[in-house]
């Protein structure tokens, strides 16, 4: 399948004789300051055959990793959380910066779900630039070749069902106090835009238009930063929820209209009450939805999947159409499961 960006070649094709792994594989991984267990771990991807990896660490752990990875065959892209945001100094500086509620609560005070849920705004100028900033300094990063956007998105307006009973909730509506964002720009935007507030429509949760302009607030931020990452020669991906109109429907999140290299469905069957062969399902609808726009990686929860039926995932997801699978929690695999991941 195309890339959207004529790139290095092979970067999202398998180099022959690298390994067993039946599909383009990647993981995301979560480095650590044990340089001794990256490096082990690097080798391990590199064994299995490994296509890249998604990398969440320091900026000194990424460059001292980047090439180490790429002796081990591996591309490394730099995994970046986006929207969700801990960062002390913007949260003393910017408190401005954070999702509205419907009811008209920050998110930077009044946090759904679990504390850390503290979100940026995509329509904040400042949000933007400071995304620009670190998707800029990610892209610069020698030996990085590309940077991977998570929680790109708005907070859950509506969880997984299969999450329902962790947090003691149930969602069979969109309730106000996770519905999100209501700050005065997105107000004011959307005013511009249709001539109303928001706040002003007989039931915000069931207006198109409104629910289109926060669809669009985070398409006009992926296309920016895909941008800055390209204008360093540098690829952008991401990791989004299963199918596009699970995306939309618990999000905001319209992936499949999105400017990527290459999106990364985070397929957790079990989150969704579904059984494995649900991942099919789910490729299907992304692939038919994308149009070969650019490649789509069936990501794999694999804590829900016995080492038994792991086979049987990857082999729903190439059936389906994927161009590739990557794993979470990788740690999870023991001898079984690589076992039958690389029949």
């Amino acid at each position: 399948m195309a890339l959207a960006l004529a790139a290095p070649a092979g970067l999202f094709s398998c180099s022959p004789g690298r390994g067993k792994s039946p599909l383009p594989a990647w993981t995301w991984y979560v480095a650590g300051k044990d340089r001794r267990k990256i490096k082990k771990d690097l080798a391990l991807f590199g064994r299995m055959g490994f296509e890249g990896i998604h990398f969440q660490g320091s900026d000194e752990i990424v460059a001292w990793a980047a090439p180490l990875a790429r002796k081990e065959g591996l591309r490394i892209h730099r995994w970046i959380i986006t929207l969700m945001s801990r960062d002390k100094k913007i949260m003393k500086e910017h408190p401005d910066w954070f999702v509205v509620s419907r009811e008209g609560k920050s998110s930077f005070d009044h946090p759904p779900y679990v504390p850390y849920y503290k979100w940026l705004c995509p329509n904040h100028e400042g949000v933007v630039r400071h995304l620009e900033e670190r998707v800029r300094d990610t892209a610069r990063i020698d030996g990085v070749e590309g940077v991977h956007l998570d929680y790109i998105r708005f907070p859950d307006v509506i969880l997984p069902k299969g999450l329902w009973k962790k947090y003691d909730i149930v969602q069979d509506m969109e309730y106000p106090q996770y519905d999100f964002c209501y700050c005065d720009v997105c107000r004011g935007r959307f005013r511009e835009e249709h001539g109303i507030d928001p706040l002003d429509l007989p039931d915000p949760s069931a207006d198109n238009a409104w629910r289109q302009f926060r669809y669009d607030s985070i398409t006009r931020l992926v296309k920016h930063l895909y941008e800055v990452a390209h204008r360093e020669g540098k690829q952008l991906t991401a990791a989004v929820f299963p199918t596009p109109s699970i995306a939309r429907r618990l999000v905001r999140q319209a992936w499949d209209q999105w400017t990527l290299d290459a999106v990364f469905p985070m397929i957790y069957h079990n989150f969704y009450e579904k059984d494995i062969d649900w991942i099919g399902d789910a490729v299907q609808e992304g692939q038919q939805a994308l149009q070969g726009r650019f490649p789509l990686y069936a990501g794999l929860f694999v804590p829900a999947i016995p080492p038994e039926r792991i086979t049987e995932a990857v082999r729903q997801s190439r059936m389906n159409g994927a161009d590739g699978i990557c794993l979470f929690r990788y740690s999870v695999m023991n001898e079984k499961h690589w076992e039958n991941f690389l029949v």
